[in-house]
């Protein structure tokens, strides 16, 4: 089946799960909506980010798309269900992926979540690990400036690493051995999140367990693309599309990142 694979995300964030998606998936076509203008997700209402997921997923699934991943943690928790629910192709989210993700790691079972205000107050997290391994102890702690830090762009410098440090320094009470980035933003400050936290603690995210979820959906529904000409990803934006572009382009393997602004 040669339609694409929808990726949705509130900014830039979903993009670290694009980038595993290209190498577990390398002959699969993605289109991706990035909610640019609307982000942060974090300190929404439900109802807003539930609006706004609707949105991206009725214009994807315009498109053709033949599977959807919401490749945003605080979409999952308050719209996965209902997309499920009412859609005709696959849906998939990014919250069971990092719990999952978490238990492989771990060997305390002690564990870290950091994530947006929203991801936080839903506890999803400590549902998916306890689902997992119930005797597991979690510690969350909500990071509001981290997403706006990474949609700017400006996160190569010593002031974010100042930022990123103060903003964790709340986690240095607890003990733990690993740290779920509980927001698809986080990965693409990974380096700043472990030096902040220091090298013992092992950091882990939801984009590889998600891209493997979605080949294994791909495979068992039979719907793999099987056309033997080179992907053609296209990328939307609902924002600035020159910082889009740029961070598009420095994470992920593509030479050209064919990138457009869309009205949701």
């Amino acid at each position: 089946m040669n339609a694409p694979i929808g990726v949705i995300d509130s900014g830039v964030g979903g993009l670290t799960v694009v980038k595993e998606m290209l190498h577990y998936l390398p002959n699969e076509e993605i289109y991706y909506i990035g909610d640019t203008a609307r982000c942060p997700y974090g300190p929404r209402t439900p109802k807003e980010v539930v609006k706004f997921t609707w949105q991206m997923a009725n214009k994807l699934e315009e498109m053709g798309i033949k599977m959807l991943v919401i490749a945003c943690n605080t979409a999952t928790c308050v719209a996965l269900e209902s997309l499920q629910k009412h859609s005709n192709i696959p849906i998939i989210g990014v919250i069971n992926a990092g719990a999952q993700a978490a238990i492989k790691a771990t060997k305390t079972h002690d564990i870290a979540v950091i994530a947006t205000a929203g991801t936080v107050k839903s506890g999803a997290y400590e549902n998916a690990v306890a689902s997992l391994y119930s005797s597991s102890k979690i510690s969350s702690l909500a990071c509001p400036p981290l997403v706006p830090l990474v949609e700017s762009g400006e996160y190569e410098s010593e002031f974010a690493f100042d930022l990123v440090k103060k903003t964790l320094q709340p986690l240095e009470k607890n003990q733990f051995d690993t740290l779920i980035l509980g927001c698809t933003h986080y990965p693409i400050i990974k380096d700043l999140i472990q030096r902040a936290v220091g090298d013992q603690v092992h950091i882990v995210s939801s984009a590889t367990e998600t891209a493997k979820q979605a080949l294994d959906i791909l495979q068992f529904k039979g719907i793999e693309r099987s056309a033997t000409t080179a992907p053609q990803h296209r990328f939307f934006a609902t924002g600035s599309l020159p910082i889009f572009k740029d961070i598009a382009t420095n994470w992920l393997p593509i030479d050209d990142v064919n990138a457009a602004r869309i009205t949701l």
